[in-house]
This record gives C-alpha cells, structure tokens and sequence, in this order.
C-alpha cells in the first residue's frame, strides 16, 4: 500500500510539474513584459480593432534620468485628441471638451493593456499560460493567455516580444473564445533618442491638476451581495442627473485588469426595464426592483453583469434613502 502511495504521488508529481513550470514561466514573461514596458524608451504604432471600426493610434513612452515616466499617446485620425503623462499627472485633450489634468499614474486611454499591471495582484484571480510562439510586426514573440480562475471575466491573450518584451499585440476573447477587440502593432523602436524628443512635454503648458471630489457618501440604502472574487468596491458617489433631476448613487469596482460599476436610482417613466447588451467589451444590464432602477455597466460578461445586478439588496423601509 505504501509503494502504491508513493507511485501515485509521483505520478502525480510528474504530471503535474509541466503545469506548475508552464504558469511560472508565463508569469515571469508578464513580469518581464511590465518592466520593459515602464523603463524602456519605446515608440508603438498600433491600431486598435473593435466590431465595427479600426483606430490607428501613436504611443511614445520615456524615462527620464530623474526617473519620471513621460508617456504621449495620440489618435491619429479624426479630431485632434492625444492624452499626455508627465510623472502622476495625466493631461487629456479632447474635442468639445476643454482640457483638463488630474492626478494618476495611469492612461484612461486605449493603451495595449497590461502596460502597468500590477502581475502579482491578478495572478489570484487569473492564470498564466504560454501558448506557443509567433511574428507579430515582423518580429518573434511569446504568445500568452491571461484567464480567469473562475470563468466570470474576459481574458487576454498577449504577444510579447522575445528581444524586448513589450507587448505587441492583445486579443480580448470572451467565454466563447470569440475576439471582441485587437490591439495589433504596426511597427515599433527603442531608441534613447526619445527622452530628448519627449522632455519638451515638461515645457508644454497644460492645465492644473483638477482637485477631483472624493466619494461624498459613507453609508447609502443598498449594497451589493455579490461580485466576482477580487473586485474591490471603491468609493460611492451620489449626483443628480442634469435632465431628468434624478438622484443617482454609483459605486466601481475593479480586479485591477476589469472595472464595472453599479447605479441605484428612483424608477420613473425613463427607466430602461430589463435591458441586457453588449457592445464588444462593454456591458449595459438595467432593470427595475420595486421603487428603485438598477443599471451594471463594465467591461464583464452580460451573465456576470445580470448576477451582479440582481444580488443588490435594499434596507427595509429604505431607512436611509436621501
């Protein structure tokens, strides 16, 4: 019985190691991938392949010697918008919209994601596979898979390039396995020349940084009994809409790679009754439960989107309704 024991456990051992080896190997990649991408001084020209529109876009990266990040992304066609980095401060130049900065180390802008991910903290939530290799922008690359543990999110497979792990290319692939974005490089350099060209950015006159409101409710009438595991709810906020005057309390919440955020507000004759879509990543699930209309929006699967929204609970009597 022992030596059976044994035999099974290292069999076991054996089968299992491949496995163990493959994950932390993928892992170290992502490792490698995330420091490149910050330290390097790199130039990408990628466009970025939704269902129904391709958007060609320009993202210059540097590091100085004091060790400020200087980043720069610009749209390259349409009107003009670009988004501009200078250490924590993210400056954001939009049409209609007068310009505006605030304090951030990351883009809100479609950069190839992953760029600054914090790889230990998702790694709880997703595995990391190596898939195999390819050429992407002409060059060698490892190819990745970034999944869920749990099947409730989207995953990311990565083309990460052998030489300078950076990444080249990212697929966002639902449940299905069907691709609802692309990120695709055209072509990219590394060149020290970059730090030179982009320090002129600490020379532009952009805006202050806006002191942006913290979340001015600490306790509210509902609460959400269910999110996948890893998300973390951040602060609630509470804002009249402009046209209809209705109160609307809001709450994000993130895994550190995908965010969704919830909406509670009064019913009335506007409100969206049961309305479930997708827009290739972005999800809108609405419906109403007694008085009150709740709405999930966020990059999830319409399924996780649905089980959210209906695991919102309300205090009794709505004691602490505004």
């Amino acid at each position: 019985m022992k030596k059976l024991l044994i035999s099974a456990l290292a069999l076991f051992s054996l089968s299992a190691s491949p496995v163990f080896a493959e994950d932390s190997s993928a892992k170290t990649l992502l490792h490698q991938m995330n420091e490149a991408s910050q330290h390097l001084n790199y130039e990408l020209s990628y466009i970025l392949i939704k269902k129904n529109s391709i958007e060609p876009l320009l993202y210059r990266h540097a590091r100085e010697k004091d060790n400020q990040q200087l980043a720069h992304l610009v749209y390259l066609s349409g009107p003009v918008r670009e988004v501009i980095r200078r250490g924590n401060e993210v400056s954001y130049v939009e049409p209609g919209v007068e310009p505006f900065t605030i304090e951030s180390g990351n883009m809100v802008a479609p950069t190839i994601p992953m760029l600054n991910s914090d790889v230990a903290e998702i790694s709880q939530y997703y595995d990391f596979v190596k898939v195999g290799r390819a050429r992407e922008a002409g060059t060698a690359c490892q190819v990745l898979r970034v999944v869920p543990k749990d099947g409730l999110r989207y995953s990311y497979v990565l083309w990460v390039d052998e030489n300078s792990h950076l990444p080249l290319r990212a697929d966002l692939v639902d449940r299905d396995g069907e691709v609802l974005e692309q990120y695709r490089t055209i072509s990219y350099s590394i060149s020290d020349q970059l730090v030179e060209m982009m320090s002129g950015l600490n020379k532009v006159q952009l805006p202050e940084v806006l002191s942006l409101p913290k979340g001015n409710i600490e306790d509210t009438f509902w609460s959400v009994g269910w999110t996948p595991e890893g998300f973390k709810p951040l602060e609630l906020n509470r804002y009249r809409m402009a046209i209809t005057e209705r109160v609307v309390e809001s709450q994000m919440f993130s895994d550190g790679l995908f965010s969704f955020s919830v909406y509670v507000s009064d019913s009335d004759n506007f409100s969206l009754k049961g309305q479930l879509v997708r827009q290739g990543r972005r999800t809108l699930h609405s419906f109403v439960k007694g008085n009150n209309e709740i709405s999930v929006v966020g990059d999830i699967p319409p399924d996780t989107a649905k089980r959210i929204a209906q695991s919102v609970t309300f205090k009794a009597h709505e004691e602490a309704k505004p």
